[in-house]
This record gives C-alpha cells, sequence and structure tokens, in this order.
C-alpha cells in the first residue's frame, strides 16, 4: 500500500464525518459565509467586493461538494448563474 492510500485510508472516517455535517448544517454555514463577507466588504469599503463574491462563491461550491460527496451522485447540483 503507498502513502497516499494509506493517508486516504486513515482520513476517511473525518471526510465522512465532515461531509455529513456539511449535509447537515450546509445551510448555516452558507448563512455564515455571506454574513463575514458583507463584514469584510464593509470593512474594505467595497474596494474588494469582486474578490470577496469570488471568494465565498468558491467556499460555497466546497461545501456543497463535502454535502453531496456521499450520496451517490458523484457530483454536486450546477452553481447558480452569475
Amino acid at each position: 500500500m503507498g502513502l497516499l492510500d494509506s493517508l486516504k485510508a486513515r482520513c476517511s472516517p473525518a471526510t465522512n464525518r465532515i461531509s455529513g455535517l456539511a449535509k447537515e448544517h450546509g445551510d448555516k454555514v452558507g448563512r455564515g459565509i455571506d454574513k463575514a463577507a458583507h463584514m469584510v466588504d464593509e470593512k474594505t469599503k467595497g474596494r474588494y467586493s469582486d474578490r470577496i463574491h469570488m471568494g465565498t462563491d468558491r467556499a460555497k461550491n466546497a461545501v456543497d461538494r463535502l454535502a453531496h460527496k456521499d450520496d451517490g451522485t458523484g457530483s454536486p447540483p450546477p452553481p447558480p448563474a452569475s
């Protein structure tokens, strides 16, 4: 067994737990991401709005990927059109 295989085997329980939590609390995480993005955008007075928006979308997409990892579909729903 290679190094990566043993690493995957050791991380599998944690990955499954994180996936379950993302599925259960994904909406709360999304609201928290939005709230943090809004606060940062206010503090920077809108100078980095495009970057903040892009980072927010990526973070939400990552949570969606984690939430849909173990449901057998293999892929999350498509991202919303911007």
